[in-house]
């Protein structure tokens, strides 16, 4: 039998769009608890998918309960596998080209640049409406530029920043820096270890607001697409930066060689009026402080709102794996809204979810997840593990009386010459 052309043509369209059709899971909810795929994907499905996920006691019970439902839901058998973040780049490493690897795995956002180089995860095959429930800065931190083209590389599950907790029996609710200098002023006594307001001198995590806000910037380019040639730490923001960050060391009035373990210890026995901490501080703070803890976002400074940095933890597809749209489709079910409110109560990390976020119905809590709307991924590029330490030690040079003018542009040089020694921007 013979046929035209035309016939022939609309024939080779018609089994490439039955192909398209049964290649992945249908997310149109967008990873929802309601929607794990249509029965027209039944036989498609892969009768297993494997997750390694942190091995932290709350952690682990969360995902395993929502892997539970992901199960009833799907027929598909999900197996976790408990292995800390700490671990699991390594061992995917050798398991993963040996097939014995998992198709989820769990990491920092910040470890992305290192995954990709690696070719440990996949870029993910998203559509609006999948990314649609997440906070910008949450997304923002899980893309990544590779070879050119900006990807995501992960699903957010929990994301994290910093701001102020404060004794309400020593000081008022700081809202602004020039609070927290007259906090200092006022409530200050260091023969008595007493002090209105402490931090760590040498911490570029914790002081990066400082310099953010007044306009400087760790690298150029956008979130996922640095420009690790474009260093703004020495810049004129940046040194304006410096000298208020340096007021606080004044005369003393923050002692240079002050130490995380005596901030905590101060501040738990009453005698700070307040500090920088994220939220793995609360329960320690509470026990100690009780109903005279406050916590506030970062206070302004020069009347804008505070830009602290932010960390997300985020599931990722192994680059081994064959199941990847269901991986995919798992892990937007492990962080809807449900299951990332449930994650939150049990685990009590910060969801990534919008509506989850809004509904967390914790005083301290919901001042995190407004900070986060004011938050900036700390940058994902391997060149990011050249700052730290030539930060840092400029930091506490500031704190022990040198000029930011000096010391801001050494430490950018360094910076260059650790990059440049390391194998240079990508």
């Amino acid at each position: 039998m013979r046929y035209n052309k035309t016939f022939l043509a609309l024939l080779m369209v018609l089994f490439a769009l039955i192909a398209l059709a049964a290649c992945a899971p249908d997310r149109e909810e967008g990873g929802n608890a309601d929607n794990t795929g249509g029965e027209e994907d039944e036989a498609e499905k892969p009768e297993s998918l494997t997750v390694w996920a942190n091995d932290e006691e709350n952690q682990l019970a969360a995902i395993e309960n929502a892997a539970a439902a992901y199960e009833e839901e799907t027929d598909i058998e999900v197996e976790i596998v408990a292995k800390s973040m700490l671990d699991q780049l390594d061992e995917l490493a050798l398991a993963g080209p040996e097939g014995k690897g998992p198709d989820l795995f769990f990491q920092p956002h910040d470890m992305t640049g290192d995954i990709v180089a690696q070719g440990l995860a996949q870029p993910l095959s998203l559509t609006d409406e999948d990314i649609e429930p997440y906070s910008d800065a949450s997304i923002e931190s899980v893309q990544y530029e590779f070879e050119g083209e900006t990807s995501i590389y992960g699903i957010p599950a929990v994301i994290e920043t910093y701001g102020i907790f404060y004794n309400k029996d020593i000081i008022d609710e700081p809202t602004t820096v020039d609070d927290l200098i007259t906090a200092l002023e006022e409530h200050t006594n260091p023969s008595e270890d007493e002090y209105g307001f402490l931090m760590k001198p040498n911490d570029l995590y914790f002081s990066y607001p400082f310099f953010k806000t007044k306009g400087a910037y760790i690298f150029g380019g956008e979130p996922g697409a640095y420009d690790v040639n474009d260093i703004g730490l020495a810049n004129d923001a940046a040194i304006e930066a410096g000298e208020l960050y340096q007021s606080f060391f004044d005369e003393g009035m923050i002692p240079a060689s002050t130490t995380v373990d005596v901030i905590d210890g101060l501040f738990t026995e009453g005698t700070i009026g307040a500090v920088i901490n994220g939220p793995w501080s609360i329960s320690s703070y509470t026990e100690a402080l009780g109903d005279s803890l406050g916590f506030t976002s970062f206070p302004s400074i020069d009347g804008e709102e505070a830009q602290t940095l932010v960390g997300v933890k985020a599931w990722m597809v192994s680059y081994y794996s064959e199941k990847a749209d269901w991986a995919t489709d798992l892990a937007l079910f492990l962080t809807n809204e449900e299951n990332g409110q449930n994650y939150f109560e049990e685990a009590g990390e910060l969801p990534t979810n919008n509506v989850a976020l809004e509904n967390l119905d914790d005083p301290i809590f919901e001042e995190f997840s407004a900070q986060i709307e004011n938050g900036v991924p700390m940058p994902s590029t391997p060149q990011m593990s050249q700052v730290w330490e030539p930060m840092n030690n400029a930091l506490q040079f500031m704190a022990e009386g040198e000029d930011p003018a000096s010391v801001l542009p050494e430490a950018v040089e360094q910076i260059e010459a650790n990059i440049e020694a390391s194998g240079g921007a990508e």
